[in-house]
């Protein structure tokens, strides 16, 4: 799948999907939320909240205090839905989350959405070239990142297809500054 250009999309419903562990979710990720909503005029963004991330160590908070902060953060943007999918799809990888979503919401252009950081090693993702021909991906700029995900193998090979590198006004701060505080 290409890129689509959200001005030529027709009527289809967007929604887009926002991973991780939201350990913990903070004003980063409402706002590439946001943006994500007003460039692409998304209909609903999910965020997919996981119990790990295969590339992370543990999560510093549990579950359940994760997915109720990311509800907490999130509560006042009714377009955002704070979701656990992985007891339901017994998977915790996003290519089984992205088929799950469009399985059960036909007629429907699915927009990944990741920061930068996320960019640099998503060829190491399972099924990362599936994930680039069913959904758009959308990457967000972020602090320090830029030039190391521009020059990055994944970009290199999924941008002249369904990649969107997004440069906007950031929000510098990120889940493992926040665990330092």
């Amino acid at each position: 799948m290409r890129y689509m250009d959200p001005d030529k999309q027709g009527n289809k419903k967007k929604i887009g999907i926002l991973g991780g562990t939201f350990d913990p979710a903070h004003k980063g990720h409402l706002s590439i939320s946001k943006e994500a909503k007003k460039r692409f005029d998304i209909d609903k963004i999910i965020w997919a909240v996981t119990k790990k991330n295969p590339f992370k160590e543990k999560s510093s908070l549990s579950l359940d205090k994760r997915i109720n902060f990311a509800k907490k953060i999130a509560q006042k943007n009714l377009f955002i839905k704070v979701k656990y999918f992985e007891d339901k799809i017994k998977s915790n990888r996003t290519i089984d989350l992205i088929k799950h979503i469009k399985k059960n919401n036909k007629n429907t252009d699915i927009y990944f959405i990741m920061g930068a950081d996320s960019l640099i090693n998503f060829h190491k993702w399972k099924n990362s070239d599936l994930i680039s021909s069913i959904c758009n991906i959308l990457v967000f700029d972020r602090d320090r990142y830029k030039a190391k995900s521009l020059s990055s193998r994944s970009f290199k090979k999924y941008s002249k297809k369904s990649l969107k590198f997004i440069k906007f006004n950031k929000v510098n701060i990120s889940s493992s500054k926040l665990r330092k505080i």
